[in-house]
């Protein structure tokens, strides 16, 4: 079967065009978060919203809307938590993390049990999105990129010297909060497709592939949003031919991609 052919059906093209402006915000926002040490958030995150969803499902709600404003106020929670001097950022990110994917499952067990809907935002799949979650994603996809493109110069500033942008009148606590909301819509639109468990890794690998290849903020950046499409529409592809997990595909992809980078990098260092 032809590329072309692949991409003929529905469910494919909206699986494509979802999966391809998810994999460029998660990539352009988790250069940030592995700089400035954040990168498990993602995946603190990515459990909040499944316990979210699986009490949307549970209550009868659309999990998207309810997950989206739950994930954003734990993201802010996290920043607030990680800026106090008494808390360990990694702690507070573990600890919300186990109790909302146990919260989750214990929904989920006295109440619908393991739908294939739960199933999918869990492990993810490219038939479960619908014409509305695609909607819904190019919308927040696209206002997502438009406040990274806008900030882009303060998220720079906030991402290196924290200090010293306190220090020039910069509004930090501001930008680690728009970094922390923009990533928790992230995380909530790529479920539905990569599943909560490996969401978090279209944040950390791109972005780890880049910083081993360039030394520039932009060139890293640049680098990490080409290589997470790259990376998903390789992953989609081989996941459609050989019948494989969208979501372990695309990650088997971005973990390909970064073990040559380390590769490529050792080389050049000899």
């Amino acid at each position: 079967m032809s590329i072309l052919q692949m991409f003929s059906y529905p469910f494919m093209q909206r699986a494509l065009i979802a999966g391809v402006l998810v994999s460029l915000c998660a990539a352009l926002l988790g250069v940030s978060l592995v700089l400035k040490r954040y990168s498990m958030i993602g995946d603190g995150l990515s459990h909040v919203s499944f316990g979210a969803l699986a009490i949307a499902v549970a209550l009868g709600m659309t999990p998207l809307y309810f997950s989206i404003p739950v994930v954003i106020l734990a993201a802010f929670l996290l920043l607030r938590v990680a800026d106090h001097p008494r808390w360990n950022a990694d702690a507070a990110i573990a600890a919300m993390s186990a109790a909302s994917l146990a919260i989750g499952i214990l929904v989920i067990s006295l109440t619908t049990g393991m739908t294939t809907d739960v199933d999918n935002y869990m492990f993810g799949s490219v038939l479960a999105m619908t014409k509305t979650d695609v909607a819904l994603s190019v919308v927040l996809c696209l206002a997502v990129l438009t406040l990274f493109i806008l900030f882009y110069h303060k998220l720079f500033a906030v991402t290196f010297d924290e200090s010293f942008s306190r220090a020039t009148g910069l509004k930090v606590d501001r930008y680690n909060t728009l970094l922390a909301v923009l990533t928790a819509l992230t995380i909530v639109l790529g479920m539905r497709m990569m599943g909560a468990m490996l969401i978090s890794s279209l944040i950390i690998f791109p972005a780890l592939t880049a910083m081993r290849l360039f030394k520039s903020f932009r060139g890293v950046i640049l680098c990490a949003a080409v290589t997470s499409v790259v990376c998903f529409c390789a992953g989609l592809t081989v996941s459609f031919v050989c019948s494989t997990p969208v979501g372990a595909t695309v990650v088997a992809a971005n973990l390909t991609v970064f073990l040559a980078a380390c590769v490529l990098n050792l080389a050049k260092s000899h």
